[in-house]
């Protein structure tokens, strides 16, 4: 397999990439939808939505009005019930340790809110090796903003010359054009390849291992 060069920094998507936490997700969103008074939601509707911030994909179930109520339950009941069936991704440990063993800086990115994704990073033991997680609510701004990946560049005190992004959804792909970072996706998450590429990623892989073998950091 021909190796690509290592980036010079890696920016993770969480959920989908490195996390399966769909079946706590849904079944949260479901719950505050429904005790709103809103019909039950489409499972499917929500897994397509998911990258995106919270209030986006509440916007396609409840009334405006409503959002700001949903968000709060969301987020009071999330915690409760967010490791229920997690799964931590095939070849996501290895590969951020392989990453960190290179000497390459690394940092979470992501629209989950912040408290909450640097209790996930914790306990799925990627904080070991990834110090910056930065979701939702830590600054004023989301993904697909550049202002916010600037944001973590800058703590990582990186530029982006070289970066690169690894995400499953359009709104990861659109967090690395609008930066100029390079896009690599992996189709374990809520979208396929096609649908990746043609929103603009670099190339796809359908995992964690397929990637960290395309790579030099890598034996």
């Amino acid at each position: 397999m021909l190796k690509r060069s290592s980036p010079a920094a890696v920016l993770w998507d969480m959920d989908g990439t490195l996390i399966d936490q769909t079946a706590a997700i849904i079944a949260c969103f479901t719950e505050v939808i429904e005790g709103l008074g809103y019909k039950k939601p489409e499972a499917e509707t929500i897994r397509r939505s998911l990258g995106g911030p919270l209030q986006s994909t509440l916007l396609l179930f409840v009334e405006e009005q409503d959002v700001s109520e949903a968000t709060k339950r969301f987020r009071a009941r999330f915690p409760q019930i967010m490791y229920d069936g997690l799964i931590i991704l095939e070849g996501a440990m290895e590969t951020i340790e392989a990453i960190q063993i290179a000497g390459i800086p690394q940092a979470i990115i992501t629209n989950k809110h912040g408290p909450t994704a640097r209790e996930v990073s914790a306990f799925c033991g990627f904080d070991r090796y990834i110090g910056l997680c930065v979701g939702n609510k830590d600054t004023e701004f989301a993904k697909p903003e550049k202002a916010l990946t600037d944001y973590v560049l800058s703590q990582l005190k990186v530029s982006n010359e070289g970066g690169c992004l690894i995400g499953d959804s359009p709104t990861d792909v659109a967090t690395a054009i609008n930066a100029d970072l390079i896009c690599y996706g992996i189709t374990t998450g809520s979208h396929n390849s096609a649908e990746l590429l043609e929103a603009g990623a670099t190339a796809t892989f359908q995992s964690l291992h397929e990637l960290r073998k395309t790579f030099a950091f890598t034996d």
